[in-house]
């Protein structure tokens, strides 16, 4: 079996850039939807599509910033004007930033937790799609991610949770490499049971 080096290349050259460096352009309409297309190729068993999409672009970045300003500013306020400022902004930063929301199936066999993996696993191939494609991305999450109150705001239905936020759009310069895991100090091989270490 030949190894396929251009994708193990891509593998190993894919980051993240902050998100206060992603800058304009952003995909077009017709690139996003071969993201988002790509992004859904994931394990998820029993074909249940137990996730979705919100999109934030143009002024409903603006508009879902005002939102998470003013719950925090409800929560934990009166905010100081630079933390206000933070907030407003929170999704205006990059052209097109995804709300990846995990939308769970009752189902009999499938418990939530796995499809909340798939969910995971769909913010995953979308920073892999945008890379694709020539973009740079940053899938964060943020204290509105799981904010009962601030979700409801940017979109989320009863019953869901957001995975994260996909940040998307053009770096054109180099980016340090960060430090990557020993892989090694990871791994054991499987010898049975754990004995009680208390």
């Amino acid at each position: 079996m030949q190894p396929d080096l251009s994708a193990i290349n891509f593998l190993e050259t894919r980051q993240s850039i902050p998100v206060s460096q992603i800058a304009e352009p952003g995909p077009d309409e017709a690139t996003l939807q071969k993201i988002l297309a790509l992004s859904v190729r994931v394990p998820d068993h029993g074909r249940l599509e137990p996730w979705r999409f919100i999109v934030y672009r143009g002024a409903a970045r603006n508009l879902a910033g005002q939102h998470i300003a003013e719950r925090l500013n409800e929560r934990d306020g009166p905010l100081p004007a630079d933390v206000n400022e933070r907030e407003l902004n929170r999704l205006a930063r990059a052209p097109v930033v995804i709300g990846v929301v995990s939308s769970p199936k009752e189902h009999e066999r499938i418990p939530e937790w796995e499809q909340f993996l798939s969910a995971g696993a769909v913010a995953t191939n979308m920073n892999f799609a945008a890379k694709a494609y020539g973009f740079v991305s940053n899938w964060v999450t943020g204290w509105y991610a799981d904010d009962a109150e601030a979700m409801r705001r940017l979109g989320v239905l009863d019953g869901e949770r957001f995975v994260g936020f996909v940040h998307i759009g053009t770096f054109d310069k180099a980016f340090p490499e960060r430090p990557r895991p020993d892989v090694t100090s990871l791994i054991s091989d499987y010898t049975g049971p754990v004995i009680d270490q208390r």
